[in-house]
């Protein structure tokens, strides 16, 4: 059997994995909706950015111009939200899957860090999540007060694991525990009222993508609706995402910027490679950020957490579209030019079904 037959034969069992999987959720339950037919008007969260990274809060409809497939679209709506107007819950995720198990136990010292900072007072309500290869728990209560929190950080528990990013396992596997600890977030955040910001604190799962790797057209069309169904739950929930990799300047180049390969919307079932569902490429696809080359994750949070000291919400009407899944990229410039607006980079019009891996429940 060849490296790419292999490789697809064990691909489509973690898919079929992942159904299994969803049923064993560790994650507070909810029933999984269908993807809803495209809403009459898109809202879009932006952030701008000055060049050095500092939220810019003060402009006006006026400096913002929308296109959709690089076509300029009228702004319906526009408003500068604060915190204070509508609720923001953050959800701080220590990935202990694909994160070296001795970084693991960093990244939990630099949580500790973060959440006594300014005597523990939180600026958001916040909740703790772990993912270890038994999957992913989540605190049920948000709260502000980072002393308990700290509390309640001591109690997961991170043993030594048979899956992580140094063991001998195939990626299959941690790719396989990720996806579904990211489906099951997107449901729990998608229950939540108000704005959520998801930090996944994580080198990343495998990317598991190259030349050698040769999928079916039926694996591309799953992968494919997969995109679709995450893309379309993400903004119906409300959600963003951000990662921060510890690993720092210590991580390798190619692994640093490889994920940039698949950043691009995906609009064909062709296209597709298992790399587009990468969780840097799903953070900066969110508006969020993939931050890297930095072991500072306590500063890294806080630099995450200032897009939502306040944001600019915009809706527009969609263009008219026939065709089902119709990839449509968001662009937003202003006249500012030292200026950068961050939002999500696109929508898929009309979108069909949950993918297969999903089990309606």
């Amino acid at each position: 059997m060849t490296v790419a037959r292999f490789f697809c034969t064990l691909f489509t069992a973690s898919l079929c994995g992942l159904t299994m999987a969803t049923a064993q959720q560790t994650l507070p339950s909810s029933a999984l909706p269908a993807v809803p037919p495209a809403p009459h008007a898109i809202r879009l969260d932006v952030v701008v950015d000055t060049k050095s990274g500092q939220p810019v809060p003060n402009l006006g409809q006026q400096d913002f111009t929308l296109f959709d497939n690089k076509t300029p679209q009228p702004i319906r709506s526009f408003r500068v939200v604060t915190p204070a107007q509508e609720p923001v819950r953050v959800i701080l995720l220590l990935d202990a899957v694909n994160t070296p198990y001795r970084m693991a136990a960093y990244v939990r010292q630099e949580i500790d860090t973060f959440l006594k900072a300014n005597g523990g007072k939180l600026a958001q309500s916040t909740s703790i999540a772990v993912l270890t290869d038994k999957g992913a728990q989540i605190q049920n209560q948000f709260s502000t007060n980072g002393m308990a929190m700290r509390d309640d950080l001591d109690r997961f528990q991170i043993a030594l694991r048979d899956i992580n990013r140094d063991s001998q396992w195939s990626g299959i596997e941690r790719f396989q525990i990720s996806l579904t600890a990211f489906d099951q977030l997107i449901n729990f955040a998608a229950a939540l009222p108000g704005r959520k910001i998801v930090v996944w604190i994580s080198p990343g799962w495998p990317l598991i993508s190259g030349p050698e790797v040769d999928l079916t057209a039926k694996q591309q069309q799953d992968l494919f609706s997969t995109i679709v169904s995450f893309s379309t739950r993400l903004r119906d929930a409300d959600m963003t995402l951000y990662n921060i990799n510890p690993v720092g300047v210590m991580e390798s180049l190619e692994r640093t910027d490889y994920y940039q390969t698949f950043l691009k919307g995906v609009a064909k079932p062709g296209d597709v490679m298992p790399g587009n569902l990468g969780v840097q490429v799903l953070a900066v696809q969110s508006g969020g950020l993939a931050t890297e080359s930095d072991s500072d994750v306590a500063g890294m949070i806080h630099k995450c957490l200032a897009d939502v000291s306040s944001w600019y919400e915009i809706t527009f009407d969609p263009p008219p579209s026939e065709k089902p899944n119709e990839y449509h990229h968001i662009e937003i410039k202003l006249d500012q030019r030292d200026l950068t607006a961050r939002t999500r980079d696109g929508y898929y019009a009309n979108p069909t079904a949950n993918p297969t891996f999903v089990r309606q429940r």
